[in-house]
């Protein structure tokens, strides 16, 4: 649930170029028994990231120093497929990341990012493939995110836009929540009740029909 405005940032990023990353590997079932959105950050890509042992995996680009500060997570196509988890979302945000960039997200995921404040960034291979070479080819380049623009800055400079729904958007510019919004509106829900009054009770007991025998 957002709390807070989402504002134009820049940061290192992480690259995870697989396809089909799904939610039981964001982060798998058996860490679901909770109801908390926080302390599920150390889970998130748990069965990658550590080793047989429980130790953890320094081959895994989470665990690579230039990853920790990065809020940005750079993935393959068809992004959070699986499960309808929210958990999914949580353990990417606890791990630190504001933004997921992908040329294709699963529905229910893109859903559920977007309601709890996590940006989901659809944008061509082109520009994925450009990340993920500077990533090999740099030491820890950074892209900046404006959602207002609905821009991703590339390191080399380039700006790629990015689809966002107008009600999201509004949403998460402005750190609510879809009941968040409703309950803004009652003052012109109000105003308009009362300037038109109800024309049907339908609150009022109706006649039942009669039964033929």
């Amino acid at each position: 649930m957002p709390s807070t405005p989402f504002t134009p940032f820049t940061s290192p990023y992480a690259v995870l170029p697989r396809d089909n990353i799904d939610t039981d590997q964001i982060i798998p079932a058996r860490f679901l028994k909770t109801t908390e959105r926080s302390g599920l950050g150390p889970l998130a890509f748990y069965d990658w990231r550590t080793a047989p042992d429980g130790t953890p995996d320094p081959d895994f680009v989470l665990e690579r120093p230039g990853a920790r500060d990065a809020k940005v997570l750079v993935a393959g196509r068809n992004f959070g497929c699986g499960s309808s988890r929210e958990h999914a979302v949580w353990a990417l945000q606890g791990a630190g990341f504001r933004a997921i960039v992908s040329t294709e997200f699963a529905d229910i995921f893109r859903g559920n990012a977007l309601g709890n404040g996590l940006l989901p960034i659809q944008v061509d291979a082109g520009t994925v493939e450009q990340l993920v070479h500077a990533a090999r080819n740099g030491d820890a380049p950074r892209v900046t995110v404006d959602l207002e623009s609905q821009t991703l800055t590339l390191p080399t400079g380039t700006v790629a836009w990015f689809p966002v729904p107008p009600f999201a958007k509004h949403c998460l510019l402005h750190g609510i929540d879809e009941l968040e919004f409703l309950l803004g509106a009652r003052d012109a829900v109000d105003d308009y009740e009362a300037r038109h009054p109800a024309r049907v009770n339908t609150l009022a007991a109706r006649p039942r029909p009669a039964v033929v025998s």
